[in-house]
């Protein structure tokens, strides 16, 4: 089947930062540039970023620490854990950049963006795309790798080779018929945005291996399996450009979760965890402009402990009124939490999920409701104005609390806070 790309239709342009969490720590040591750096997750659990020189010795995503602690000590891997709070800045610096050259973006992820590509040619496109590339790394210090197409699937494809193949330059344009069909004859299909585990099964059953042999099959077949979104990455991959950026940003449910970094038998304790993470799901709400009508909290203790008594419990919520406030979102996630909290167990995680998630200017009003909603509006928009100037949660409940109790992250390797703490200021020393 041949698809005919016309020359004159949009192009696309994907941003994606190079090992994001590593590039951001290497800003600021220059002194491990070209040596093995991995970042790690919440509690210092296991690898989410490396360098390709981690990789080179063996290292990969996902690796838990205390499984590579020979490797780290042998190899003299430097060990960072998430710095949030550092990486979050370094990538509002990354956007405005983007911004500032591309005009147009669409924000996908802290390491992601989407922008439109206005070129006479896909020669022009790619070398408009290695001076933005300079740009950013000569502004900010993070190296990017960046694919073009005609779409944001084919895009997210050519990305892929971008970071893979050194002769690119750090910018792959998959511009016409012939270039479409060589790269998804070897992009493997699970690799595809927007091809879940789920699909996969259905995939193997038909043999389907590669992107390519996902585009062979009728647009009917596709609709039958995966339904209309399996059919908008269909086509997509086939050179149809469909895919809402704003749609699909948007979530079905919104959850906020942690493993402790000590068990924690105190309820003023779970409280306080339990209320921080509804404040950061209603916070993750206001942000894509939507309000939930359901509220989940659950609680578990740690399974690996065979020596300590196990429970885990699960309780839902569902408000009268669909809301994003953080004071209303966190009292009724405290109401779920009282239902379900034991005392006498050592507990290990808690979370928070939001789900019944719709779009905030059609929100259900109650005839009963007793809350003030536009007092409760101005107030919050107040707090988030404030909180975006001066830092997160500068303004929060009283209940959230401080940040050294024993339900937070383990964060032994984390590195200072340069950009957003000026206690953390870089010193200065002359020769």
């Amino acid at each position: 089947c041949f698809i005919f790309i016309p020359s004159f239709s949009p192009m696309f342009g994907l941003v994606d930062c190079n090992s994001f969490f590593a590039s951001c720590e290497l800003i600021f040591r220059p002194d491990l540039r070209g040596k093995p750096v991995v970042v790690l997750s919440s509690n210092d659990g296991c690898v989410v970023a490396l360098t390709p020189e981690a990789k080179a010795v063996g290292l990969r995503r996902g690796n838990p620490l205390f499984q590579i602690s020979d490797i780290v000590k042998k190899h003299g891997v430097a060990v960072f854990s998430s710095n949030y709070e550092l990486y979050a800045d370094i990538s509002s610096r990354v956007m405005s950049v983007i911004a500032e050259e591309a005009g147009h973006i669409d924000i996908y992820s802290i390491d992601e963006a989407f922008i439109d590509i206005d070129a006479d040619d896909a020669l022009q496109a790619v070398d408009k795309m290695r001076r933005l590339r300079q740009l950013i790394m000569k502004g900010v210090g993070i190296p990017v790798s960046i694919g073009i197409a005609h779409t944001r699937t084919l895009a997210k494809v050519a990305n892929h080779y971008a970071k893979a193949y050194p002769n690119y330059r750090g910018v792959c344009s998959i511009d016409n018929e012939e270039k479409r069909v060589k790269a998804l004859k070897l992009f493997p299909v699970d690799e595809v945005w927007g091809v879940g585990r789920r699909n996969m099964k259905v995939m193997q059953y038909n043999g389907i291996r590669t992107a390519y042999g996902f585009t062979q099959m009728s647009e009917a077949w596709v609709k039958a399996n995966f339904q209309l979104q399996g059919v908008r990455t269909w086509k997509e991959l086939r050179g149809v450009a469909c895919k809402d950026l704003t749609d699909m940003s948007e979530k079905k449910s919104i959850c906020v979760s942690r493993s402790f970094g000590s068990m924690i038998s105190d309820y003023s304790q779970m409280a306080e965890s339990v209320a921080n993470f509804a404040s950061s799901c209603a916070e993750k709400l206001r942000r894509q402009h939507s309000v939930a009508s359901c509220i989940t909290v659950f609680i578990h203790t740690n399974s690996h402990r065979e020596d300590l008594q196990q429970y885990g419990n699960t309780r839902t919520v569902c408000m009268p009124v669909p809301t994003s406030y953080t004071g209303e979102i966190v009292t009724y996630a405290l109401a779920a939490l009282k239902l379900i909290f034991r005392p006498g167990y050592m507990y290990k995680k808690s979370g928070v999920v939001l789900s019944g998630i719709s779009d905030d200017s059609g929100i259900q009003q109650s005839l009963f409701d007793g809350v003030d909603r536009s007092k409760m509006s101005r107030i919050t928009k107040a707090v988030d104005s404030i909180n975006r100037a001066y830092g997160r949660d500068t303004v929060h409940l009283a209940i959230q609390r401080g940040s050294e109790s024993e339900w937070n992250a383990r964060r032994e390797y984390r590195s200072p806070h340069y950009t957003t703490d000026f206690e953390d200021l870089m010193t200065v020393v002359s020769g």
